[in-house]
């Protein structure tokens, strides 16, 4: 196996890692967490200062 070869495997790895990476921020399954997750940092504020 050259170093080509090597690049070209690494690259296609990545490239897939990125796609699996990306459908699963996707998916509709996720949507209730990521706004869970966004809201968290408006829950501990105190009133009225």
């Amino acid at each position: 196996m050259d170093i080509n070869a090597l690049r070209s495997a690494v690259t296609v790895a990545a490239f897939l890692a990125f796609v699996g990476l990306l459908v699963w921020s996707c998916m509709p399954a996720r949507q209730k967490e990521f706004e869970e997750a966004a809201a968290m940092p408006f829950q501990d504020e105190e009133s009225g200062s």
